[in-house]
């Protein structure tokens, strides 16, 4: 029981980081250094910036998960999640969707998350970001002990 609520835990801190910093991200950077002109196709700013701000919430997932869990086994759960999730939501951008409309100056942040296309390269590297990250932050949790 330990082990599943700590993978469950570790993922919702996970989901809750994710939300919170790619939000802020998108209104600090604003919408034309998220976005390429007229489009919702991401731009390698925001890509660079996804990859920083995943890894960084994978790795406190995978704090939170091997403190509850005080084994390795917790993380190793979680990192195999996030690895199968990441990789089913990558299904998506592999399958090549319908453009979304043309996108004007305003974008909120829904309409962000909604529309906004990300290279193949980065959908299928975000999973394995993730499971790496939780794993690393287990493990650099570990060592201070």
């Amino acid at each position: 029981m330990k082990i599943a609520g700590s993978v469950i835990l570790g993922y919702l801190v996970m989901f809750a980081i994710v939300f919170a910093t790619f939000s802020g991200a998108f209104f600090l950077l604003g919408v034309e250094r998220t976005f390429r002109p007229a489009s919702y196709d991401v731009t390698m700013t925001w890509n660079v910036v996804s990859v920083v701000l995943s890894l960084a919430a994978a790795m406190i997932g995978g704090v939170v998960c091997v403190m509850i869990a005080k084994s390795p086994t917790g993380p190793r759960v979680l990192a195999a999640l996030v690895l199968l999730l990441g990789l089913v939501m990558a299904v998506p951008a592999l399958t090549a969707p319908p453009a979304p409309p043309a996108r004007g100056p305003e974008v909120s942040n829904t309409e962000a998350m909604m529309n906004a296309r990300q290279p193949v390269w980065a959908a299928l590297a975000n999973p394995f970001i993730g499971a790496f990250g939780v794993l690393l932050g287990a493990r650099l949790k570990n060592n201070r002990r």
